[in-house]
């Protein structure tokens, strides 16, 4: 059964001020990789108590709107995870109250204040990026690419040395879950997948 899709923004302009229009999907019961970046690539969380400053935020709103971190890499200046999402309407607030709480206390540390502190991603789509995973493949390749992301950075050789990479639930016991739920929302194509095959027809 086709999973009903709540959306930030129903236009079907797909431009607007000359710009892509994004908006945010959100869906029930349903697997999503979500990043997020400080505005000009500044690293804001280099230090150790900014760091701790986001974990603090991140886990206490995921845990109070019931999402399930799967995997999270914090970078200087960027985050990633997959995580589950029971209720998708609870996602648009819940990335509010983190991304509010975190720049309101990293702009009291800082020396200079940054405003605004995320990147604004584009048109209707806020200071993130979300996408809602479509199957097995695609879960599996986004797992190992926020597990691998202090790896690719240089920060360490392996991401077990990085106290900032956390798992929370290991890949294949997530797998099977979603696979039980239902999670992934393998009736909607993804476009750069299906970019990727026509090209390769040609």
């Amino acid at each position: 059964m086709p999973k009903r899709i709540g959306k930030s923004s129903f236009s079907t302009r797909r431009r607007y001020d000359d710009r892509h229009r994004f908006e945010h999907w959100y869906v029930d019961n349903q697997v999503y990789f979500i990043t997020a970046r400080c505005r000009d690539r500044f690293a804001a969380f280099a230090r150790q108590e900014a760091k701790r400053i986001f974990w603090d935020r991140f886990d206490f709103y995921t845990r109070k709107y019931v999402f399930t971190p799967w995997v999270t890499s914090l970078l200087g200046n960027h985050y990633h995870v997959l995580e589950y999402c029971k209720h998708g309407l609870m996602l648009g607030e819940m990335m509010r109250r983190i991304h509010g709480s975190v720049a309101k206390l990293m702009n009291d540390i800082l020396p200079r204040r940054r405003v605004p502190f995320w990147t604004e991603r584009g048109v209707g789509h806020g200071d993130y990026f979300d996408g809602c995973i479509r199957d097995e493949k695609q879960c599996r390749l986004a797992y190992c690419y926020v597990l691998t992301q202090c790896v690719r950075h240089g920060v360490c050789g392996d991401w077990r040395e990085y106290p900032h990479t956390r798992v929370r639930v290991e890949l294949e016991r997530g797998l099977r879950r979603a696979l039980e739920l239902g999670a992934f929302m393998e009736d909607v194509p993804y476009q750069r997948y299906r970019r990727r095959r026509r090209g390769m027809r040609h």
